[in-house]
This record gives structure tokens, C-alpha cells and sequence, in this order.
């Protein structure tokens, strides 16, 4: 028998933690979007790890295959496992079809941050931005998923799927080919 699944992390561990991951993140940037696009690349590896830990835990045996579906798990399942809350709600853009978001009025990581004058516009709410592309990802969803602050307070996660970043997108590897058989062992076979 494993582990109870109503274990959580002490809040205070939690923000200790995520503190000192920003701190030693800030003594290597020079902006505000530097620390943001790192925190989003952090989010992104604990993503894929997240998704896989769940399905192992919840012993899921189907992966989700529709947009909609892995984005309710995603605010659901995830998110509370994750932040020990639901988000606050899952709305489709009227503008796009392919864009959503995930609102939470008030991310576990903006709590415990307190953002120096030299960083001004800071929103360590990207981590968990990071985490959600993660999990689309793993998922085999290709997406991008940005945090943006509201003026209310909390945090809107617009989620773009079918498209990845520009910069994350790799040209196809090159691999010579060689023939297994010599030359002349070929005309035989």
C-alpha cells in the first residue's frame, strides 16, 4: 500500500522553497522577463513530471484526447494536487477558438513573493504557467500557455493550443544514412 494521497507540503516549506528558487534565479538575470522566462522553463520540466506522477497515482489508464478534456483535468485534478485548490474557472475566448483560460484569483505563488523596484512588472504566477504547458505537452498537446496579472487581483493563464514557441521549435535533425549491407552484398539480397 503507498502513501496516503491527502499528503500535502507545509505551506510554509513551500514558500520557503519557492523563495529560495527565485533568489538564486535573480542572481543570474539582468530584466524581469528574463527571471519570468525561467521560471516558465522550470514550470515546463515540472509539468511533465506532474502529469506523469498523477496518472500514475490516480492509476489512469486513458490519456485525455480532447482539448477541453485535458484542460478540465488540467484545473481540476492538476491544479489542486498542485496549488491545493481548483482554479476559480475555465473559460473558451470568444475571439479564438484554439485560445483559453484558466483563471485562479489567487496563485499559491504570488503570495510569498515581494517583488524589488528593480523588477517591477514580476509575476511568478509564469511558474505556473510553465507547469501547465508542461502537462499539455506531455499530454502530446502542442500549446503555449502565458500568465497574465488582472487588474481584480489574481492571475489569468491564456492558454494558445497548436501553437508552440517560436524559439522551442527545433529543425529537424540531420542523420546520415548508411546501407547495412556493402554494395556488392546488395545486388544479391
Amino acid at each position: 500500500m503507498g502513501p496516503p494521497r491527502d499528503k500535502q507540503v507545509a505551506l510554509s516549506t513551500f514558500s520557503y522553497v519557492f523563495s529560495e528558487l527565485v533568489q538564486y534565479q535573480t542572481t543570474k538575470i539582468r530584466s524581469a522577463a528574463e527571471l519570468e522566462t525561467n521560471l516558465e522553463k522550470m514550470g515546463k520540466d515540472l509539468g511533465k513530471r506532474v502529469l506523469d506522477a498523477l496518472f500514475h497515482r490516480d492509476r489512469l489508464t486513458k490519456r485525455e484526447l480532447t482539448e477541453v478534456g485535458i484542460l478540465k483535468f488540467i484545473s481540476t485534478t492538476a491544479w489542486k494536487a498542485l496549488w491545493g485548490k481548483e482554479a476559480d474557472s475555465l473559460e473558451r475566448s470568444n475571439d479564438r477558438e484554439d485560445e483559453y483560460m484558466v483563471v485562479d484569483s489567487a496563485p499559491l505563488v504570488n503570495q510569498f513573493v515581494s517583488v524589488p523596484a528593480n523588477l517591477g512588472a514580476l509575476d511568478c504566477a509564469a511558474l505556473m504557467a510553465g507547469v501547465v504547458a508542461g502537462i499539455l505537452d506531455g499530454a502530446y498537446f502542442s500549446a503555449k500557455c502565458t500568465a497574465h496579472p488582472r487588474e481584480e487581483g489574481g492571475t489569468v493563464f491564456l492558454i494558445r493550443i497548436g501553437h508552440e514557441d517560436e524559439a522551442e521549435q527545433k529543425e529537424p535533425e540531420l542523420v546520415e544514412m548508411r546501407p547495412v549491407l556493402p554494395l556488392e552484398d546488395r545486388a544479391l539480397a
